[in-house]
């Protein structure tokens, strides 16, 4: 009966554990300070982090965190790195703080986060934990009065290309995968304790209108835009150079396969010849013949990536353009009252 029990037991933690998908992460909100504050103090160089809590279910919560040193390429430095995630870890163990890693936090600049080096974190990260997150925070962006905080993870169909390593048009019309399938954003849920809810409360200021909501009004939005249009004119660019890799890829396969065809007929012709001569045939086909060689076709993950960081720029330029309008119309009505 204990047995029977056991294994029905191990059979629902074993079903919950494959249906029950990621469906927000939570928070705290000294977490979300912490970042912030990180990010925004070495502004504009890169900064990451290491994200600590619990997965539990279908919600992945945040608890903690920490710095990680600025990287250099000293491999003597990157080891003083590791030995101080391992000693911070063992820190917190210490101090009976959740010390259980769930992912990692970085800073971005204009959005432009979507690269080979990310994903190639998510894959180290997903060998030794199931599920993990990335929190992106972009502080260019979030001085334009949006709090630019996002967590990403990878799709399962992506990560199953990724690890064969194959991403030809075959294999992506296969899985059915677009650029748009590459990162799954998670829904972000700030939580505070009920001590500190009551304490932001007693913080809150009576006065209806503060230096914030006047900075909100702010016209000018000309850098940010010059800014994000530099970048989408380098992303046209690098996928101008990704197009002309598969049109020279499309034209030596035209060429190769034209190349066939006048052997192939070289060689039938040659093997009726033979036959009228009462010889033996030719083979029709020769693996030793160059032109029967495939031409490797182009991996399209770099030609996604572009793709997927053009439309984070256009979404971007939208956003802004319309919080600019609002505040140019806003701005009009008062004058012309």
């Amino acid at each position: 009966m204990a047995n029977s029990m056991a294994k029905s037991f191990l059979q629902a933690a074993a079903t919950e554990e494959v249906v029950s998908p990621l469906r927000v992460v939570q928070i705290e909100g000294l977490v979300i300070l912490k970042i912030i504050k990180h990010c925004k103090e070495f502004s504009p160089a890169l900064v990451t982090g290491q994200l600590l809590g619990l997965d539990v279910g279908s919600v992945l919560e945040v608890t903690n965190c920490f710095p990680f040193p600025i990287r250099e390429e000293d491999e003597e430095i990157e080891a003083d790195g590791a030995n101080y995630q391992l000693e911070m870890m063992r820190c917190l163990r210490e101090v009976n703080v959740d010390n259980n890693t769930v992912g990692w936090y970085q800073s971005t600049i204009l959005g432009s986060y979507q690269t080979v080096e990310l994903i190639e974190t998510f894959m180290n990260y997903q060998e030794n934990i199931r599920r993990c997150v990335c929190i992106i925070y972009d502080p260019s962006r979030s001085n334009q009065g949006v709090l630019a905080l996002k967590a990403l993870k990878l799709s399962d169909s992506f990560m199953e290309l990724y690890r064969a390593n194959s991403f030809t048009g075959e294999k992506l019309r296969e899985k059915n995968l677009s650029w748009m399938d590459i990162f799954e954003e998670i829904p972000i849920k700030v939580s505070n304790s009920a001590l500190i809810s009551a304490f932001m409360t007693e913080l809150e200021s009576d006065t209806p209108v503060t230096q914030c909501d006047y900075d909100r009004l702010q016209l000018s939005s000309n850098p940010y835009m010059e800014r994000n249009m530099e970048f989408l004119i380098e992303c046209m660019d690098d996928l101008s150079v990704e197009q002309q890799k598969f049109q020279f890829y499309y034209r030596s396969l035209s060429r190769q396969q034209a190349q066939q065809q006048a052997w192939l007929q070289k060689r039938r012709a040659d093997n009726m010849q033979r036959k009228a001569a009462g010889e033996d045939p030719l083979p029709e086909e020769d693996p030793s013949n160059p032109i029967f060689k495939p031409i490797p076709e182009p991996s399209r993950l770099e030609s996604f990536l572009i793709t997927n960081q053009i439309a984070n720029y256009c979404n971007q330029i939208n956003g802004v353009s319309g919080q600019s309008f609002n505040r140019l119309y806003l701005m009009k009505s008062l004058h012309d009252n």
